[in-house]
């Protein structure tokens, strides 16, 4: 039952390890304050595209 037990644990630290970093990269990027920036690159990239010529 202990070795049960020491594994799960074993498991958790390593997928705690693991995705830590990731999540908090994340969480960091996506933050509110970030969004007016991402918003306004997504409508100077909208916008900056050709227009498509008319046959």
């Amino acid at each position: 039952m202990f070795l049960v037990l020491f594994f799960v644990l074993l498991i958790q630290f390593f997928t705690y390890w693991i995705f830590e970093p990731l999540g908090s990269f994340l969480e960091h990027v996506l933050e509110i304050r970030l969004f007016p920036l991402i918003a306004l690159v997504g409508l100077i990239l909208l916008f900056s595209a050709k227009t498509i010529e008319k046959n």
